[in-house]
Formats: C-alpha cells, sequence, structure tokens
C-alpha cells in the first residue's frame, strides 16, 4: 500500500474502534435475516484503503448497531460466517471484494493485505435502508423473511437439529412447530416463555450438540478435531456436503432431510493446521465403501459421477441407517 492509502486505511479502522466505544445510539445497524446464528464482519473503503471490523455475533432476526454518526468511507461492504455447529451452512452473500479477517476479534486497518493470522475472505458491498432508527444493513437469504420470520426459521432450525421435527423451515408458525417447541421446552425444564428470552439460541445449540433424540448424531471420542461429512437421498439424487467440526469431546447433529432413512458418514481427524492425523503412519478416518465425491473446501455437490476427473476428491462413505426411535449415534474412536 502507499503510504496515503496507509494512512486512510488508518483512519478508517480508527472510526471503527470510535464507533465501537462510542455513544450508545448507533447509526448504522446490522440485521441478521438469515435462519442461523452467525458472526459477521463489515468494512469500510475510502480512495482504495478499506478497514475491516469483526465478529458481532447476531441471532436469527436480532439487530444491533455498529457504527455511530457517518459511515466513514464510500463503500460498506458485509461478510458473515455461520456457527461451526451448523457444519457447511450455506454463504450469506455471493461477494463483490475479498478483504482480511481475524479468526477471533479483530480490526484490521489494511485489509487488503493480510498479516500473521489473517486471512482473506469474500465481502459483499451493501446499500444501507434508511429507517425511522437509523441506517440498517440486513444479511438476507432467498426466502426473504421479516426479522421474526427469520427469528422462529431458526428455531425451526435447530430443533430439528436437536431431533424435534419442527419441519418445515418456513419461518411460519403451525401445530408442527408449536408442539416441537413446547416439548423441547419441557424436555428442558425451561419457563413457558423461554423461547422469547435472550439466551435461547444458546440453548438450542447445546441442545443440537448432544446426542440422543432423532436422527444422526456425531460424537468425536478422539483428542483431535474431526470435520465430517454426510451424504443423503434429496429429491432423487445424492448430495454430499461437508465439512462439519466436530471438537474433542462433543457431539453435532447434522440438518438431515426429512424422513431421511439411511444416510452416509465419512469423517477424518485434523490438526490446528487442518491436516490429516496419522496414527501409526495410517490416516485417522471413518468411512467405507461407497464411493462419493468431496473437496478440501466446503461443499455441497449434487452430482457424485467421476469425481476425479472433475477435480474432486473421491472418498469412501459408510451407510448409516437411522433409527426411527432415540435416533443414531456414530461415534469417532481412535
Amino acid at each position: 500500500m502507499t503510504a496515503t492509502h496507509l494512512i486512510i486505511g488508518q483512519a478508517l479502522a480508527a472510526g471503527l474502534v470510535l464507533s465501537a466505544s462510542g455513544p450508545a445510539r448507533a447509526d448504522l445497524k446490522l440485521c441478521n435475516r438469515l435462519s442461523y446464528v452467525v458472526e459477521a464482519a463489515f468494512a469500510v473503503e475510502d480512495r482504495g484503503a478499506a478497514a475491516s471490523r469483526g465478529w458481532i455475533r447476531l441471532d436469527p432476526g436480532e439487530c444491533r448497531g455498529v457504527l455511530a454518526g457517518a459511515i466513514p468511507g464510500e463503500h460498506l461492504y458485509l461478510h458473515a460466517r455461520a456457527l461451526a455447529a451448523y457444519g457447511p451452512s450455506p454463504a450469506p452473500q455471493t461477494g463483490h471484494v475479498d478483504l482480511c479477517v481475524g479468526e477471533k476479534d479483530f480490526i484490521i486497518a489494511s485489509a487488503r493485505a493480510c498479516g500473521r493470522g489473517e486471512r482473506l475472505a469474500r465481502f459483499t458491498e451493501v446499500k444501507p435502508s434508511e429507517t425511522a432508527d437509523g441506517l440498517v444493513a440486513a444479511l438476507a437469504e432467498e426466502s426473504d423473511y421479516t426479522d421474526e420470520q427469520a427469528r422462529l426459521a431458526g428455531i425451526q432450525r435447530l430443533l430439528g437439529m436437536a431431533g424435534y421435527d419442527a419441519s418445515p423451515i418456513d419461518g411460519v408458525t403451525g401445530r408442527r412447530t408449536e408442539a416441537a417447541l413446547a416439548q423441547f421446552i419441557k424436555d428442558r425444564g425451561l419457563a413457558p416463555g423461554a423461547a422469547d428470552q435472550p439466551g435461547f439460541f444458546d440453548t438450542l445449540i447445546e441442545a443440537s450438540q448432544q446426542p440422543g433424540g432423532t436422527g444422526l448424531s456425531w460424537c468425536n471420542d478422539t483428542g483431535s478435531t474431526v470435520m465430517a461429512a454426510l451424504g443423503a437421498e434429496e429429491r432423487g439424487a445424492t448430495v454430499t456436503r461437508g465439512w462439519y467440526r466436530v471438537e474433542p469431546g462433543k457431539c453435532l447433529r447434522p440438518d438431515l432431510p426429512p424422513q431421511a432413512r439411511r444416510v452416509f458418514s465419512f469423517a477424518e481427524a485434523v490438526d490446528a493446521e487442518g491436516r490429516a492425523v496419522a496414527k501409526s503412519g495410517t490416516p485417522l478416518v471413518w468411512g467405507g465403501g461407497t464411493t462419493l465425491c468431496t473437496r478440501e473446501a466446503k461443499f455441497e455437490l449434487g452430482d457424485q459421477r467421476d469425481c476425479a476427473a472433475r477435480g474432486l476428491r473421491p472418498t469412501g462413505f459408510a451407510p448409516v441407517d437411522i433409527a426411527t426411535k432415540g435416533g443414531t449415534t456414530v461415534r469417532f474412536k481412535e
């Protein structure tokens, strides 16, 4: 970067710092209209220099103030990542520019040149809407939820992952959603109005990472992080998705298609750098004899033919039958 751009980037970053600790009223709010709990980052750009800040946790339907006063730049960009509990959830934006982010909370003055511990991520330019409460920039999905619908859709999604049938995930209340929510609240010993209280999404996420209930549970009994992939029949084709991150000593329930009775599972242990872990020279993997396609990065693949010819990795998955009562738990052991 030129000296001029570096000065501008530092000034932009200073604006982000001041906005984080300035007046309580913020002129720019971020709203999460996705059905996922996300961590959001935003960036401002002025005369070619860009600064970025993150991560800001947003539950479905939640809005938070992030900037006080005028936006300190010509362009505003957003990026969001779903919590690891969801696995390879859909990216909330297609993206327009690659800028630097950190793995933990960060403010980066020169967001076009990543330093140690930083990486490039795809940001999308947004034009905030003017409302009575100030400017609002929203993360949205194709369903185009309102804030209230996004919250309910987020609850429906996590109820399903926790083993309660709240389908379909549509942000619309109905008998099935009401019954699933009531049963969840009863099973967890919560107050009747718990679904409207802060922290309810944390309770749902915790439940989704415990074995039992219905569907499939992956449990990691090793000392390493395990990255898992899932294959399932959807609309007459086998679709594979990965990667789901299962931490040591934790369980995770992937989101399955409704009424799924058989799925395919593959998993491998990785170290802190994402490299495969081996025991006595043999990679620590859990799979089987059904060849399906995967790739190194996050993926969703609906065509399982000629994996290698298409630059994909042929991977041996194990078929897993899903019990109609009590669910099925797959444990990863050394």
